[in-house]
């Protein structure tokens, strides 16, 4: 059996009760390096990278000696990406038409047209569109219209001083960009792209308002689009973009009043910045297809700038980008023949059973929650449905036409043909084998309107799984993922999700009012926390509460599935720490991570995810086992007043 943990990586200058993340990765976080092209480090990335060697194994032998139809797509998408020489030939050649198109646009009309001519070229729209199970009746399937239309990472970077470098270089990043496109005044037209930018993010809802499920739940008719933006014809649009009227008989749409205000915009006197906001689209969308101008500029102001990396990733590891954004579960059916073993599954089963178990157990003793609430918690429990490591039947590629010397076109064509595929979901059965994530990604995610939680192959392996490892060390990683994602079930905004998927409030008002408090106090805790390396920013507590509540419940619901597996096990010491203790230790090494300054800035604007040291040391500091465990007291830093301490499902 594998000990899982390496106490001779630890920190022993630091003392566990005083800083558990550092203690166990201190030497880590001085040491280890954050790679160049890399705005980020950890365990994580560390399995990314791995995952994505095996890709490029898979990939370049498709290219070279592909077995079937489908390997010699993916084999043509790599060889079209590497084909530097043909790429600079063509430089901004691939654009042409397309730029042709908007010069053509003399009318409003004609603009709303022309952005639906462009939606199956990535171009980024005034709106965005998504299929997806409708959430007041999640046995069918509906559109969704959520609000787009800019090129930061947040509404905040348009208005507050924080941000003010940065849009003056986005505004120098786009005049570049449409310079290089051959364009002249190429600064006049960036001042009127980027005004029409800041006005268009006037009405964007914050990221705290778009988590809400109820408030983003808003189902109209076609005729109830149009009448809420009678500039925007919803149906002229759909005709050029090749979308039939049927897909938005209805739709949810996410934030009205965004698109009620942003039409407003939609007048002959701002054409003419609207024509060179779309040219910048259509430009920055293209960019990674492009000759290396392009690609040095782009990744100039969202590499450099935006994220604070040192280098370009190389041009390789782009290409497998592509290859996965086009054809992920091609590539995907391919690893899980050699990379997921057999045993890795019935393992995981063990502990999502165990997890379950312990999450009925802790719903049954809350003090907080009364008896009606709790048998309506444990019914959606038991409707939870577990994937692991790979979907039964693969997504089929067979309308993918590739050109091993057409990159552009390989890229449209494949935006096409995936949109294509969720289009054709309206008006079907739910397909419930769908995976959002390739068997190759290195996550986990809940979805609530399926109620299902889902383990790709890839994250099935140390720091976070190690089928030799002792049930210590995985439930602590693994495990406390695995509750980690069934606690959102259970957070501010999936608990208003019944067992069927359905947005259904089945709490008493009570009970809502009891978890709400509790939520509050989690929000306060984040709220007060810094990063080091954020020159005093904090981290936005309403933002993240979700994933925190995820932490909090995964973590305290892993060790109690840890303490049902142990039963009737020996609990002796290995390296001298007891089992209890190496839990910890496996949570504090899983969020081993860090990042650069301005990557640690823009994620506490727009992730909803904590930095990785509080997700650690803020979790254990509410958890009693961790005080048991390592015998902390009121003198030690990770002490938090007992009255202060947050349980909500553990």
């Amino acid at each position: 059996m594998s000990n899982g943990l390496d106490p001779s990586t630890f920190d022993p200058s630091i003392r566990v009760q005083d800083d558990l993340f550092r203690y166990v990765n201190g030497p880590w976080l001085r040491e280890a390096p954050i790679k160049p092209d890399r705005a980020t480090a950890g365990g994580f990335i560390d399995l990314v990278d791995e995952a994505e060697e095996l890709v490029r194994t898979i990939v370049e032998r498709c290219a070279a000696d592909p077995q079937d139809d489908e390997e010699r797509k993916i084999g043509d998408l790599f060889t079209s990406f590497m084909d530097t020489d043909r790429i600079e030939q063509l430089g901004a050649a691939p654009l042409a038409d397309d730029l042709a198109k908007i010069d053509a646009v003399t009318s409003v009309p004609a603009l709303v047209r022309t952005i639906g001519a462009l939606e199956r070229s990535g171009v980024n729209s005034i709106a965005g569109l998504y299929i997806a199970p409708d959430r007041g009746r999640p046995d069918r399937y509906v559109t969704h219209v959520v609000q787009a239309g800019i090129g930061l990472p947040d509404e905040s970077y348009y208005r507050e001083d924080q941000f003010a470098e940065i849009r003056e270089a986005y505004r120098a990043h786009i005049a570049t960009m449409l310079s290089l496109a051959g364009f002249d005044e190429a600064d006049q037209r960036a001042d009127r792209a980027l005004d029409i930018e800041t006005r268009i993010a006037s009405h964007h809802w914050d990221r705290v308002a778009c988590r809400d499920a109820q408030k983003t739940y808003n189902l109209m008719t076609l005729d109830q689009l149009d009448a809420l933006t009678p500039s925007f014809d919803w149906r002229a649009w759909a005709d050029e973009a090749g979308i039939a009227h049927e897909v938005l008989a209805e739709a949810v749409v996410s934030q009205p009043s965004y698109l009620e205000g942003v039409q407003t915009l939609l007048t002959d006197d701002l054409l003419p910045a609207w024509l060179d906001w779309l040219r910048w689209q259509l430009v920055h969308a293209a960019a990674p297809f492009l000759s290396d101008d392009f690609v040095a500029a782009n990744f100039e102001f969202y590499g450099k700038t935006l994220q604070g990396t040192d280098e370009l990733r190389p041009r390789w590891k782009r290409g497998i980008g592509f290859v996965e954004g086009s054809m992920g579960e091609a590539v995907g059916k391919i690893y899980v023949r050699t990379e997921y073993p057999a045993e890795a599954k019935s393992r995981m089963e063990e502990l999502i059973a165990n997890l379950l178990e312990a999450y009925r157990i802790s719903i049954r003793k809350l003090p907080w929650m009364s008896d009606e609430t709790k048998q309506r918690a444990l019914d959606k429990l038991d409707a939870f449905t577990p994937k692991i490591g790979h979907p039964e039947s693969f997504k089929d590629y067979s309308a993918l036409e590739t050109d091993p010397g057409d990159l552009v076109g390989n890229a449209r064509r494949a935006q096409s043909v995936a949109m294509d595929r969720e289009l054709a979901k309206i008006g079907k059965p739910i397909d419930r084998d769908e995976w959002y994530m390739t068997p190759q990604t290195v996550n986990a995610y809940y979805n609530p309107t399926m109620n299902e939680i889902v383990f790709p192959a890839a994250i099935l392996q140390p720091p976070f799984f190690d089928a030799r490892a002792d049930d210590a060390v995985n439930y602590g990683a693994i495990g406390s993922v695995i509750g980690h994602e069934i606690g959102h079930g259970f957070d501010d905004q999936g608990s208003q999700y019944d067992g069927t998927g359905a947005l259904s409030n089945w709490w008493t008002d009570d009970d809502r009012a009891a978890f709400d408090a509790l939520a509050a106090k989690i929000i306060a805790q984040y709220d007060d926390l810094s990063p080091a390396n954020a020159d005093g920013q904090k981290v936005n507590g309403a933002l993240t509460i979700g994933e925190n509540i995820g932490d909090l419940g995964g973590l305290g619901i892993a060790y109690l599935a840890f303490k049902l597996a142990q039963e009737g096990k020996p609990t002796e010491s290995i390296d001298g720490f007891t089992p209890d203790q190496r839990f910890f230790l496996a949570w504090a090494r899983a969020w081993q991570g860090k990042s650069r300054p301005a990557e640690t800035l823009r994620r506490l604007t727009v992730d909803p995810h904590s930095p990785p040291e509080f997700r650690c040391n803020q979790v254990v500091r509410n958890i009693e086992a961790f005080y048991e465990a390592f015998d902390v007291t009121p003198d030690d830093e990770l002490w938090l007043d007992p009255a202060e301490r947050v349980t909500i499902w553990a």
